[in-house]
This record gives structure tokens, C-alpha cells and sequence, in this order.
């Protein structure tokens, strides 16, 4: 188990135009585009445009904040995603584009090789109790907004941006009800 705090994030330029691009995780760890097996991370994205293509890779696409984008994926109906959105599964191979509807938007973006890795991403208000599994699969849970507290012999206090990541070994974890807390839990399961 480990906590990434939003500091020990690494920022880099967003490649496609105006903006950057935060790194959450990438595994294995410091893994370039032509071997990494998943990656997770942030773009803060200032302009409309294309996106990159990657051969082989399935993407999944949330809007944290702002207005929204109109996202256009090859031999699909365009499709407006806003902070309220489910997250948008796509593969980042076909040609793709996005227009921005109004200002920046910041962007939580999930990438897995294709048939090494599956992933699930689910949007999770915690104004209930709540219990999050992550047997069998490494599992990230990004604190979005508010604040979360993990239940357990030594209580973890999640921040916003503040991200927990977990192997198999941790199978259940329950978090204590936080009405204004949302999370992103980020499933990544190794391919049969």
C-alpha cells in the first residue's frame, strides 16, 4: 500500500498542444510509451485538437473540472462528457478528437496495453459508507474532491489529489461516509 500526495507527482508538457500532463502512476515503474503495461495520470488541456494514437491501447477518459469536451472517436456518435460524465472507454488507436466546450478542462486518463491489461474506472461519491474491493487486481483510488477516510487499525486519510495505491494483498477496504468527497477507483487487471 502506498500514498502518492498530488507533490510527488510528475508534471510534464501535454504533447498534444497547450497544457500538461501529470503522471499519477506507471507501471512497470518509469516505463516509456513503447513498454509500459498501464498508466494512469492527469492532462490539464488548453486547446482542441487530436489525440495521440498509441497501437495497442485501451483508454478510458473522466472530466474532473471544467466545462467539458465534445470527444469524437472514429465510427462513433460524437459524445459531450462533463464533470458529471461516467468515465468514457475508448481505444486510443482509432483516430480521435476533442473540442473543448468552454475554457480548460482537467482530465483523468487511464491507459492499458491491449491483451496484457483490462481496466475498470468507476466515479464513487462516499456519502454513504462504502466498501471498495481490490482483490485480485491492483487497484488506484484518487482522492477527487473532499476528503476520505479509510477504516482500519491505522485510519488512512486521503486529501484531494491525494492518491492510495494498492496491490491484491489488501482486499477490502471500507471508507467512512463523507458527503463531499468523490473518488476515481482505477481497477487494472492483468489479462487471462
Amino acid at each position: 500500500m502506498r500514498i502518492l500526495r498530488a507533490t510527488d507527482y510528475r508534471v510534464m508538457p501535454w504533447k498534444n498542444g497547450g497544457g500538461t500532463t501529470t503522471e499519477i502512476a506507471v507501471s512497470p515503474a518509469g516505463a516509456g510509451l513503447d513498454d509500459f503495461e498501464w498508466r494512469v495520470s492527469m492532462a490539464r488541456v488548453e486547446t482542441s485538437g487530436p489525440f495521440s494514437s498509441f497501437a495497442g491501447i485501451d483508454r478510458t477518459l473522466s472530466v474532473l473540472e471544467g466545462e467539458g469536451i465534445v470527444l469524437n472517436v472514429a465510427g462513433r456518435p460524437p459524445e459531450r462528457m462533463t464533470a458529471a460524465s461516467q468515465p468514457f472507454s475508448f481505444p486510443a488507436d482509432q483516430p480521435t478528437s476533442a473540442a473543448l466546450i468552454a475554457g480548460p478542462i482537467t482530465d483523468l486518463n487511464v491507459m492499458t496495453r491491449r491483451g496484457r491489461m483490462l481496466h475498470q474506472v468507476e466515479r464513487l461519491p462516499v456519502s454513504a459508507p462504502v466498501e471498495i474491493s481490490t482483490e485480485t487486481c491492483s487497484t488506484l483510488i484518487l482522492c477527487h474532491r473532499g476528503h476520505a477516510i479509510f477504516a482500519g487499525a491505522t485510519p488512512i486519510r486521503l486529501e484531494p489529489l491525494d492518491t492510495l495505491l494498492l496491490g491484491p494483498d489488501v482486499p477490502i477496504l471500507r471508507v467512512e461516509p463523507a458527503p463531499d468527497a468523490t473518488l476515481f477507483v482505477v481497477r487494472i487487471i492483468r489479462a487471462a
